[in-house]
């Protein structure tokens, strides 16, 4: 095992000339950008708060504590490299356009390949890959006449070839606080506290104006030909998803969540089969980013109200238990379209009207907006539809109609 080199905190930035290289968040190249250096074989090299991974660096100070990684690890990057060419495109060097993730985090083993050489522990944040995806409900579209093979796009064994990319967070908390209207001083005081303490640096040294916060990544997951993405004259369909455990993987029927991501990807499927292409973005921000355990609290609660499991009470039921509604801030989700150089989105399949908003306001075109279709949405997930409709949420009259909400719906725990 190697020799552990201990980070040391610091109450002030360092003097001239003996910090780390700095960040220019938003110039105009890679260079002149600068690496974002988060790896901990050299503290002195640090330029950013926080570490690589997100959460799962937690687990890397568990494998360290016992025994089983060496400390001062650094990844061999060899073949590694993209297996899509992505950017870099003007949206990269605006510094407002792109605030929550790295946009040449892909590309660092070639793009800062001399500062690597130099010693320099830059890691990337995203990978790029190709797989196939299988889905149940794909193999039903194709039995039911929805789709129909082409074997590029959708196999005959309801197969989807994708490209796909895995995108860790990385915050330039300047453009965090101007994008949600708050005070730099402000956001950096709530992160230390809400942390319990977790990164001093926050507080401490003002010149780290990057972060890597302890959170969930996001996955993308591209249909067709990527090059549509950069063709107005070719279709773009989309769906921006939200996780669902509990949905998503596990089918639990009082959501729509997987119902909706299948829709999604159908509707991506035949946008990519008519020689444009589909994108689903996925956000790790389970039960609206209030977490599985609120979730399951607030589905006790409503399922126990006195008056049923109501549209009235949906939304009630999870603000006595989080205190807030919703704290996805779908206000960062437009940078990862910033980052695919996306400027327009043809069929944007979510009744969401905060994601509606949130790319609209980023500059990016939409076209249709696609509702889930009635037929889809599971018996005990109704409530939270009707609720979502009552509330605003985007509907058309001939495909998805709101429901009477004069009465009580949905089941109690009794019913289980």
């Amino acid at each position: 095992m190697g020799e552990s080199k201990h980070i040391v905190l610091t109450s002030h930035p360092p003097k001239d000339g003996e910090g780390p290289v700095n960040i220019v968040w938003g110039a105009p190249t890679a260079e002149q950008r600068g690496p974002v250096i988060g790896g901990l074989n050299d503290p002195a090299q640090r330029n950013v708060v926080g570490t690589h991974s997100g959460a799962y660096g937690l687990y890397r100070a568990l494998a360290v504590a016992a025994g089983a990684l060496d400390p001062v690890h650094k990844p061999d990057l060899t073949n590694t490299a993209p297996t899509q060419e992505i950017g870099p495109f003007p949206q990269w060097s605006d510094p407002d356009k792109i605030v929550s993730i790295d946009p040449y985090g892909h590309m660092v083993a070639q793009t800062f390949a001399s500062h690597i050489e130099e010693g320099a522990d830059i890691r990337p944040t995203i990978a790029v890959t190709r797989a196939r995806i299988h889905l149940p409900e794909m193999r039903e579209a194709i039995t039911d006449g929805r789709v129909v093979p082409d074997g590029k796009v959708l196999l005959d064994s309801g197969e989807v070839s994708v490209t796909k990319a895995a995108v860790e967070p990385v915050w330039y908390l300047p453009g965090i606080a101007n994008r949600l209207n708050v005070s730099e001083g402000d956001l950096r005081l709530s992160l230390f506290e809400h942390t319990g303490g977790m990164y001093p640096e926050l507080v401490t040294r003002s010149d780290l104006k990057v972060f890597l916060p302890p959170i969930g990544h996001i996955s993308v997951y591209v249909l067709g030909d990527i090059e549509a993405f950069w063709d107005p004259t070719r279709p773009l369909a989309c769906r921006v998803h939200d996780e669902c455990n509990g949905s998503d993987v596990f089918g639990s029927d009082i959501c729509t969540c997987r119902p909706y991501l299948t829709h999604g990807i159908e509707e991506c499927v035949k946008t990519a089969q008519e020689n444009g292409a589909g994108l689903i973005v996925y956000n790790r921000k389970e039960g609206r980013a209030l977490g599985e355990v609120t979730k399951f609290l607030v589905y006790n609660a409503r399922k126990r109200n006195p008056g049923g499991d109501s549209a009235e009470n949906y939304f009630g039921s999870t603000e006595c238990v989080a205190g807030v509604q919703d704290m996805r801030f779908q206000d960062l989700m437009p940078d990862v379209f910033h980052w695919l150089g996306i400027k327009r989105i043809d069929r944007f399949v979510s009744m969401s009207n905060m994601k509606y908003d949130a790319l609209v306001s980023q500059g990016i075109e939409i076209g249709d907006r696609v509702p889930i279709p009635d037929e889809l949405i599971p018996a005990d997930a109704q409530v939270e539809m009707d609720a979502k409709k009552a509330a605003g949420y985007f509907v058309d009259e001939t495909v998805s109609n709101p429901k009477d909400l004069s009465k009580p719906k949905g089941r109690s725990l009794a019913d289980y």
